[in-house]
């Protein structure tokens, strides 16, 4: 097996990027080592969603891929969605405390607005349910998501 770092493209927020990576390095080392600093290193195991980026539009945490499963896919972060509906949504409803886990829940309610654009509350549940927060009650964020549906405001596109 070769060691040494590779060479990888990605599309990463609508822009292609190449990064060097080793075979073994998690993408959200590769995110945070490139500067995009919005998926929270939280437990590192899959089971906080705090590393929460979109997959070709899929939530997958970060902390669950390595570098080189992502070449030539399309891939979005926190930083891909600065100041669109979404997050005023959460913020309008004080969908957030600390903020840790709020790129992950933004990307996964933004995903799952795009997946299912009138989903009820069980959907939400079932498609938020892959995040924790310490400090919210999760109430906040489904009435965010609730928000986004009632005003038909959540149709921001990106690449």
């Amino acid at each position: 097996m070769n060691h040494l770092p590779q060479t990888i493209q990605v599309q990463i927020n609508g822009q292609v990027k190449t990064l060097m990576v080793r075979q073994a390095e998690l993408f959200l080392d590769t995110l945070r080592n490139a500067g995009l600093t919005g998926a929270k290193p939280g437990c590192k195991n899959g089971d906080c969603g705090s590393c929460t980026i979109l997959v070709d539009h899929i939530p997958i945490q970060a902390c669950q891929l390595f570098s080189m499963e992502v070449m030539d896919k399309n891939i979005m972060t926190i930083e891909g969605l600065i100041d669109q509906t979404v997050q005023k949504a959460f913020e309008e409803k004080w969908a957030l405390q600390c903020g840790y886990c709020t790129p992950g829940y933004i990307l996964n309610a933004y995903a799952l607005l795009q997946h299912h654009p009138n989903a009820d509350e069980e959907t939400m549940k079932q498609w938020l349910d892959s995040n924790i927060c310490r400090c919210t009650g999760y109430q906040e964020i489904i009435d965010a998501v609730t928000l986004l549906i009632d005003r038909n405001e959540y149709h921001e596109h990106h690449s």
